[in-house]
């Protein structure tokens, strides 16, 4: 049977590649994504669930699903043109992500399919730097996180608990970890930017406060904290927060094995060991 062996969570900055590229492995970008990188290799991954909001390049307001996983036998990308990020061909666990929509079914979660689809930076990103090998085959899972009406942080939770179970009940010998990509906090164009920047952290205080949640396990305050209103009033793209969520209800309520946040940013990079 499946076991599943921990999670990381990490920023998927467009800007990332670029700054490394130019900054250096020294870079604390660099650094960051090096100290998660090696967590993730030592829980020795078979296959990666990865809890993504879409940008609206994958998926368009004329289909978007609250919640929908990849299921093909590989993926490609960026589709957005993200610099500095070579393109990409990607592994998809695709028994395990359909079984992840099966028991999705079976249990009344209606995950839809996607079975034709590229990635944006919000996978790629990630991958870039924690799997650059690009030899660990992936489920996307995609999470409405950027257009309203977004999906309640408990359902989130909820999609993570039913993906702990799917892992559990799968009849193959594999080790699993999750991912989630995204900001804690964050405003890509809108009002909220910070100053006269295009894109920044609208709440610091916010993203410190759950940067606490994560570091002390204290996943049902934050959960109760999380709310529709107190998510879309740190940014229009704090949805994002909604992939963290969701990999708290897979990992369960634990402390991590390393955390390192970055509240003017609104960022984190944090990693959970099952055992």
């Amino acid at each position: 049977m499946a076991e599943l062996v921990g999670g990381v969570g990490v920023p998927h900055d467009p800007g990332f590649p670029e700054l490394v590229a130019r900054e250096g492995p020294r870079s604390d970008v660099a650094t960051r994504f090096g100290e998660i990188a090696a967590e993730l290799e030592s829980m020795r991954p078979d296959a990666l669930v990865v809890f993504t909001a879409d940008h609206m390049n994958t998926f368009f307001l004329d289909n978007l699903p609250l919640f929908s996983v990849g299921v093909a036998d590989r993926t490609t990308g960026p589709n957005d043109g993200t610099p500095a990020l070579p393109r990409y061909d990607v592994p998809v666990a695709e028994g395990l992500a359909a079984h992840v929509r099966d028991r999705g079914i079976a249990a009344g979660f209606d995950l839809a399919l996607t079975q034709e689809f590229a990635v944006d930076h919000s996978v790629l990103v990630p991958l870039h730097f924690l799997t650059p090998a690009m030899r660990i085959p992936i489920v996307p899972l995609f999470i409405a996180g950027i257009a309203p009406p977004l999906p309640t942080a408990r359902r989130c939770f909820a999609l993570g608990e039913l993906v702990r179970d799917a892992v559990a009940s799968w009849r193959e010998p594999a080790r699993v970890a999750v991912l989630a990509s995204g900001s804690l906090c964050l405003d890509v164009g809108g009002s909220k930017a910070p100053g006269t920047k295009l894109s920044g952290c609208p709440d610091p205080a916010w993203a410190a406060q759950i940067a606490r949640r994560l570091e002390r396990g204290e996943t049902r305050e934050l959960l109760a904290e999380a709310t529709d209103e107190r998510i879309r009033a740190s940014g229009n793209v704090s949805g994002e927060l909604l992939n963290w969520i969701a990999l708290l209800g897979a990992i369960g309520e634990r402390k991590p094995s390393l955390a390192a946040a970055v509240p003017a940013e609104g960022q984190a990079f944090v990693a959970w060991r099952a055992r």
